[in-house]
């Protein structure tokens, strides 16, 4: 058996957009700076109770909650209007799940969020589970995500990647002692998939299939 566990956001998705949009809405209505996308590339990837502490000034961190709201409350109008699949995402899924593999997501972006983004933009992809960020589960790089997905597998031999775009992913594989492949098109690069140590780097979705199904 082989199991695909993809992240979301910067892997299957160029969400930067909307979720910059959301949090610059939260801050500009609390009167602080706002920023680029290429700024929150930096700041996502440890869960959106993080981005938005990540997003307010030094003085202001205490007040990461009220950002928090705005945010879920701007995201959850306008979560769909710039995000977009990356080319050849859809292509590479279908062609794991013909051949066979099960194919899941883990991110930290919160949950409610990431089932309805995949089940608008992937519709028709047969994913054993959505799993994101709740308040009963540690984010990623702990493990218990991937725990919980493979939890709900047949026990049997079964080949793992985890599959994302930065040193988060790549260090949640690593600490469940899975396969990792890391996606240089994501939100942070080649460089740091390579400094955390990725097993392969995909510079394209279809190069994930190889990598998988190469046996």
């Amino acid at each position: 058996m082989i199991t695909a566990i993809f992240d979301l956001d910067g892997t299957i998705a160029d969400t930067i957009c909307d979720l910059g949009d959301a949090v610059n809405r939260g801050l500009a209505e609390m009167g602080c700076p706002q920023h680029d996308y290429d700024t929150y590339k930096k700041m996502v990837g440890n869960g959106a109770r993080k981005l938005c502490e990540r997003a307010l000034p030094e003085d202001r961190k205490s007040e990461a909650g009220r950002l928090h709201e705005l945010f879920r409350q701007n995201y959850a109008e306008n979560y769909l209007c710039k995000t977009r699949l990356y080319d050849g995402m859809a292509d590479a899924l279908a062609q794991l799940d013909k051949a066979g593999a099960v194919l899941a997501v883990a991110t930290n972006k919160p949950q409610d969020f990431a089932v309805r983004i995949i089940d608008k933009l992937l519709p028709e992809v047969d994913f054993l589970s959505v799993l994101g960020g709740v308040d009963y589960r540690p984010p990623k790089p702990d493990t218990e995500i991937l725990v919980d997905i493979l939890s709900r597998l047949p026990d049997e031999k079964n080949q793992v990647f985890m599959i994302g775009d930065s040193n988060v992913d790549i260090q949640t594989g690593r600490n469940a002692g899975v396969e990792t492949i890391g996606c240089a098109w994501g939100f942070r690069g080649r460089e740091e998939l390579e400094r955390e140590g990725a097993d392969y780097i995909a510079e394209a979705p279809a190069d994930i299939v190889g990598f998988i199904l190469r046996g």
